[in-house]
């Protein structure tokens, strides 16, 4: 077996380096460290030796070559500051800390399909044992549906491939809960700030306010469009404050809710004696705004247990059944709406 001379004191070691010390080439090594089955076993443990030796990757490779067994899954998510994904992230962590699991994460800065398969790729050469997509799959490409049939793979936005299972919460009905809330409050029809189009749960609950509203024989006005930010929402919230016959406003999301309110206010518009206004979310700053917001509530954390859970269970038996798990949304009821302005009921709460 080779020394170690000749890498560099303040370089880790690579691959390059575990193939010297165990007397084969970098090809034998990666095809070792990815579990070949063409590899003989003492050209495997010739390159366990050297792995643990160096230190190359010794936590995740030697256990992996070792056992067969990573004891990790990965998580595919967007560089992004909301809260839900962070929130999602968290169970996902607790769920896998509880059973034993470390968890990796590889952000992408796009939906780019590109990107999304690039994290992928990531992932894989780690060893993780299953993945957890947690971004929109807007195109599904050959190389995704590859990846994803080669480890277990849930995703948890309603998007899948041909081998994934979705763990989703239900968009429509989240939007239909907000909508028809709106609409018992005596408010002619109900208003949209929307997601971007690309996220699938933007996309289902701008259906599912158009379906509540088209079951009641209400007009559905247009919607207007907004990025998940609370400058969106500000941005949009200036528009429909000015139109005069805007009193019912659902958001899909709190932070942008919190810019429409925002909005309303400077506008001289009342929350909610004038225009009610619910979100989505139930992020914990929602019991806080003024006036406190009305919000359908994601489970963020059982969302990301339950994704955990599904996925181990197919990480220890591929063979079990890939069906849909879908959530169900909650609505909180808090003081910003209230009866629509002229109804019987209607009254003007303090500020």
């Amino acid at each position: 077996m080779a020394n170690d001379n000749t890498r560099d004191a303040g370089r880790p070691p690579g691959m390059a380096d575990v193939a010297r010390v165990a007397g084969v080439s970098a090809q034998t090594v990666s095809r070792a460290l990815a579990g070949h089955p063409n590899v003989q076993a003492k050209t495997r443990a010739k390159v366990l030796v050297a792995v643990d030796q160096l230190g190359y990757r010794k936590n995740n490779a030697a256990r992996v070559l070792s056992s067969g067994r990573s004891r990790s899954i990965g998580v595919v998510t967007l560089q992004t500051g909301f809260y839900s994904r962070t929130a999602l992230t968290v169970g996902i962590e607790r769920a896998a800390d509880q059973a034993g699991y470390t968890v990796s994460t590889a952000t992408t800065a796009s939906l780019d399909t590109s990107a999304i398969e690039a994290a992928l790729v990531r992932l894989s050469e780690q060893h993780v044992e299953g993945v957890i997509l947690a971004v929109p799959l807007i195109h599904v490409s050959p190389r995704i549906e590859q990846l994803t049939s080669a480890v277990p793979t849930i995703t948890v936005d309603g998007s899948r491939t041909a081998a994934t299972e979705v763990v989703a919460v239900d968009q429509q009905s989240a939007a239909r809960l907000a909508t028809r809330h709106l609409l018992d409050l005596g408010h002619e029809t109900v208003w949209h700030v929307a997601g971007p189009p690309e996220w699938l749960d933007a996309a289902g609950r701008s259906r599912g306010r158009r379906a509540a509203l088209e079951e009641e024989g209400r007009s559905v006005p247009p919607e207007l469009a907004g990025d998940w930010s609370p400058a969106s929402g500000y941005r949009n919230g200036l528009i429909l404050g000015r139109i005069p016959d805007v009193t019912a406003i659902f958001v899909a999301s709190d932070e942008m809710a919190f810019g429409v309110v925002r909005a309303l206010h400077e506008l001289g518009r009342r929350v909610p004696s004038d225009i009610s206004v619910v979100g989505v979310d139930d992020i914990p700053l929602a019991e806080y705004c003024s006036p406190s917001l009305t919000t359908v509530a994601q489970p963020f954390g059982r969302m990301g247990a339950l994704a955990v859970d599904h996925l181990l269970r197919y990480i220890t038996d591929p063979a079990t059944p890939r069906e849909p798990a879908a959530v169900e949304p909650t609505l909180v009821i808090r003081a910003s709406t209230a009866p629509a302005p002229g109804t019987p009921t209607a009254t003007s709460p303090p500020e």
